[in-house]
Order: structure tokens, then sequence, then C-alpha cells
């Protein structure tokens, strides 16, 4: 009987493992394929938009055709906002002109916008649930 126990609890164990929650991220309009997108994963508000030392998790990656693709890999459940920056000369910051306003492109989840600045995280949140979740941010 006990080893009944222990093989159906290995199994059980086994199958949830199979299906973990996952999140991966689209980021399309971007101007060219010079530099990086980079990008900030944050899981509750504090940091959002652009401490990454608060950051969840945070990614840079190439980009191609246009596209950037980002695999977050497995994350628990929860509301995340996510903040997007095309970084075109590869300097680790947001370029922006004399006035503050960015040179390359930026987004934040929900294509949120805010008014004169970032948009809130309230205003960015998403929900991760179980299984495969898939996101995409339109550059501006």
């Amino acid at each position: 009987m006990k080893l009944l126990i222990l093989f159906l609890t290995m199994s059980a164990l086994f199958l949830v493992n199979q299906n973990p929650t996952t999140l991966s991220l689209q980021v399309t309009r971007v101007k060219n394929d010079q530099g990086l997108v980079r990008v900030l994963l944050f899981k509750g508000e504090a940091g959002f938009p652009d401490d990454e030392a608060k950051a969840f998790k945070s990614a840079s990656v190439k980009i191609k055709d246009g596209k950037a693709v980002i695999d977050f890999g497995a994350v628990p459940e929860g509301t995340y906002a996510l903040s997007v920056f095309h970084d075109s000369q590869n300097t680790g910051k947001l370029r922006t002109n004399s006035f503050g306003i960015p040179r390359d492109g930026y987004g934040f989840s929900n294509n949120s916008m805010g008014t004169f600045g970032p948009p809130s995280f309230e205003k960015a949140a998403f929900k991760v649930t179980a299984g495969k979740n898939n996101v995409s941010i339109k550059l501006r």
C-alpha cells in the first residue's frame, strides 16, 4: 500500500511539472535591428518601470526583422507589468532628447501610456495564470 501511495504521489508531481506556468513576450515595431531590446518584468509596483534592481526578471535580446522574442521561462502565477525599450546604441539606457522625450522605441505591457511620463503599474498590470502566457508590446 505504501508503494502505491508513493507511486501515485510521484506520478502527480511528474504531471504537475509537465505544464509549468510560463511567460513569453513578443516586442514589435522595433525601428531597426541594431542594438538590443531591453526588458524589465516587475511583480508588484516597487521600482516600476525602470529600477532594474527591483525587477523580478530582466532580459536583453537581439532583434530580428523588427521583432524581439523573450522567453522568461517558468514564473509564479500573479500580477506583473513589463517595461521595454530599444537600446539602439547598446548603451544600457534609454536615450532621450534635452526635453526628456525618448529617442528610441519604448513600451509597456497592455500597450499602456501615461500622461507626461510612464503609466502606473496598475495600467500596465496583467495576470499570469497557470499554463503558457503570451504578451505582446508594440514600441512607440
